[in-house]
């Protein structure tokens, strides 16, 4: 391994020995990369995707045949019957809360059946914020929440109990800031499967933030209704600068149409500007950006684990989205860890990351992110609240070997403030 960044070599060494002992869980990687990357190609063929789509529309937006051939491939890709992916949505909380609105009525239910949601959904469903702000809550919309066992596992009779009265069933994919596990799309089959067993109609909706093309199937293939996510993380494949996207049922995706812009409108607006090539050429890179974020994820966890660190998932399981805990024990050591990420990152590596009060989150957090588009967490970031347990959320790399890089100058720069020996 070349030495371009005064690495010490005994930390040169030991990343040596563990990208070898990696090769296994690369391989499985690889194949999976490389099935998700004729999915989608396949999807392109189908729908005749022509240079004319990558050009964008002004002004109302009719007939914009890029954004309605897009959502046709994201259909296909996904295994949905339709999709609606717009460089509109802000970020993947604007997606599910479009989602959200857009099939729940006055007096209907929302269960998470993975327990509490995600720091930013708490204000949109109305459990934490001001009330009168428009939350689901302010509308007369009721939440409750089926939380994970102490293993990690689903409560899958409790599924069933809650289910009942619930018009929706809410399932994150990925662990958000805590340390249970993601969930594999075979757990989101038998989750959705509880959930209908219990009531037939109730719509499964998966926040599938992080686990696009992790593995072969996706949510909507076993089981799910809707599935959402933002397109600066995995199907954006750091190409597409903003977006994000709602799939599924035909029927949901247009009252999520509906949502987004007015009533009657739906998808047949919506001007596409100059955003079509982006986010088409993202999701064609997606499979293989993804493949290099997990590789970067396996070899962080292994090293990690040798420097005498616990990792969430352990470096031998397998991933079931792009996220690696690492637990780091105190502040100091995760302030470093964050400081050695921006070092190694291709875009502001001179700035040195500190905790702020990030909006919609209840305790500061720190981040670290060089990337080329702002908050893209498909590219290599690692960012943590400041609280118990100190855990470090990792995610990202666009190439395996800028990926692994970062890691190892997380270590080195833990190593020069003497937070670990060799």
């Amino acid at each position: 391994m070349d030495n371009l960044f005064g690495i010490d070599g005994r930390l040169l060494e030991l990343a040596e020995k563990t990208e070898r002992s990696c090769r296994e869980e690369f391989d499985e990687i690889e194949s999976v990369s490389s099935f998700n990357g004729q999915k989608v190609l396949k999807a392109f063929i189908d729908n005749r995707v022509s240079e004319g789509c990558l050009k964008g529309t002004t002004g109302y937006g009719y007939g914009d045949i890029g954004r309605d051939t897009l959502d046709k491939v994201f259909a296909q890709a996904f295994g949905g019957q339709d999709a609606l992916v717009r460089h509109t949505f802000v970020n993947g909380t604007h997606a599910l809360s479009t989602a959200l609105f857009g099939v729940l009525r006055s007096g209907d239910k929302l269960v998470s059946i993975t327990g509490k949601p995600y720091d930013t959904l708490e204000e949109v469903i109305g459990i934490r914020g001001v009330k009168g702000n428009g939350s689901l809550a302010d509308f007369g919309i009721k939440y409750c929440q089926v939380d994970l066992l102490d293993s990690g596992e689903p409560d899958f009779e409790r599924i069933k109990e809650m289910s009942k009265g619930a018009k929706v069933a809410y399932i994150q994919r990925s662990r958000g800031y805590s340390l249970r596990p993601s969930l594999s799309v075979e757990t989101i089959g038998k989750m959705a499967a509880a959930a209908k067993s219990a009531k037939p109609d109730i719509i499964v909706m998966v926040d599938n933030c992080y686990g696009e093309f992790v593995e072969r199937q996706e949510p909507l293939q076993v089981g799910a209704d809707l599935i959402i996510g933002s397109l600066i993380k995995n199907p954006g494949g750091g190409i597409a600068p903003t977006g994000g996207y709602i799939a599924g049922r035909k029927d949901l995706v247009e009252h999520c149409a509906d949502r987004l812009t007015c009533v009657g409108l739906g998808k047949e607006v919506g001007c596409s500007l100059e955003s079509n090539r982006e986010m088409y050429l993202g999701f064609f890179m997606a499979p293989e950006v993804v493949a290099n974020a997990l590789k970067t994820s396996v070899f962080a966890c292994k090293l990690f684990e040798q420097l005498g660190f616990r990792t969430f998932p352990a470096a031998g399981e397998k991933r079931t989205d792009i996220i690696a805990s690492v637990c780091l024990e105190n502040e100091e050591n995760l302030t470093a860890f964050c400081r050695g990420i921006q070092k190694g990152s291709p875009v502001d590596s001179y700035v040195v990351p500190e905790a702020w009060e990030m909006p919609g989150y209840d305790s500061k957090v720190i981040m670290a992110a060089g990337a080329f588009t702002m908050g893209a967490s498909i590219e290599l970031s690692a960012d943590a609240p400041i609280r118990e347990p100190f855990a470090v959320w990792l995610q990202g790399g666009l190439t395996y070997p800028s990926g692994k890089t970062g890691i190892i100058l997380a270590a080195q720069e833990m190593l020069a403030q003497g937070l670990i020996k060799l």
